[in-house]
């Protein structure tokens, strides 16, 4: 098992959502679901557009926290450096 930190949105300049996870796939079926109440069902965020595995969960803890402090501007260099086109990377989990 490892656990992973995401972004969530619903567009290229839209709200975006930092999270993390011990089971990813699940996670993002969840909020493309609306099944977890809170920021994500209230700003309809169902694109995964970036992940990261970490094999501790702690690291992966302290890596949300930063990424959560990271103004907007960074957080899109981020994604858009990993997945220029800001595909849903949902599928991508299952291949």
């Amino acid at each position: 098992m490892f656990a992973a930190v995401y972004i969530m949105t619903d567009g290229p300049n839209g709200t975006l959502y930092v999270g993390v996870t011990t089971d990813l796939a699940r996670r993002v079926s969840q909020h493309r679901a609306g099944e977890i109440v809170g920021f994500t069902k209230r700003y309809d965020l169902k694109q995964l557009v970036y992940f990261e595995p970490h094999e501790d969960i702690n690291a992966a803890i302290h890596r949300e926290k930063r990424l959560k402090k990271w103004p907007r501007a960074w957080k899109v260099r981020l994604i858009t450096r990993e997945n220029p086109e800001w595909r849903d990377l949902y599928h991508d989990l299952f291949r």
